[in-house]
């Protein structure tokens, strides 16, 4: 959701800063790619390393990569032998976060493959401690039914633009919207998970295996 945007400016200027590669990939995603809009901002960029480091998880899988900037955020939590998993189906973007990922400090932890995450989650056998969520919407229940066996107890997944401009309040929405709104019914409903919906941005929840 729309913060003011000088408390935004604030609450970003009194936050833990990003670094120098993060600050590049966002100016080259506004110069270069034609929805800058999916990259996450400074605030939840900080929130998505915080929850890594508070967790230190050993395999992080995020479907949807993008520019690479949530890649490189979440994997400032990775535990010293740690990798994170990374996949997308868009190739015109994937030579910008293989630019990156090369001459970042967990270059050797990150595994970025462009794939069809619903035909490749399954050939995980690592047992998955953090997944971020952020790729084709519709899929979103797909991807929780993937991936939540393979989640250990107590692992985390968080899940990304699920206040889908604020149109889930909508009694009628359009398809997209109700995708979201089923998604987000199907993890609250879910007597194996436990789940918190953050109002950061477009909506992050922090959804929780018991």
């Amino acid at each position: 959701m729309e913060l003011n945007p000088l408390l935004e400016k604030y609450i970003e200027e009194n936050s833990e800063q990003e670094n120098s590669i993060l600050r590049q990939i966002r100016k080259e995603t506004h110069l270069k790619t034609t929805q800058p809009h999916m990259l996450s901002g400074v605030l939840q960029g900080r929130i998505l390393s915080m929850i890594s480091k508070m967790i230190n998880p050993k395999f992080i899988l995020e479907i949807g990569t993008f520019t690479g900037y949530s890649t490189l955020c979440l994997a400032e939590g990775l535990s010293s032998s740690g990798k994170i998993l990374t996949l997308d189906k868009n190739l015109e973007t994937a030579y910008i976060p293989k630019k990156y990922f090369e001459i970042s400090e967990f270059k050797d932890q990150i595994e970025f493959k462009i794939e069809n995450a619903l035909i490749y989650i399954p050939k995980i056998i690592e047992t998955i401690d953090l997944v971020f969520l952020d790729a084709d919407k519709e899929n979103y229940s797909n991807y929780l039914d993937l991936v939540k066996p393979k989640l250990k107890k107590g692992g985390i997944i968080l899940a990304d633009n699920i206040l889908w401009k604020g149109k889930v309040i909508d009694h009628k929405g359009d398809k997209k919207t109700e995708i979201i709104k089923d998604f987000n019914n199907k993890v609250n409903t879910d007597k194996e998970l436990e789940v918190v919906i953050l109002p950061i941005r477009d909506g992050l929840s922090i959804i929780r295996k018991k």
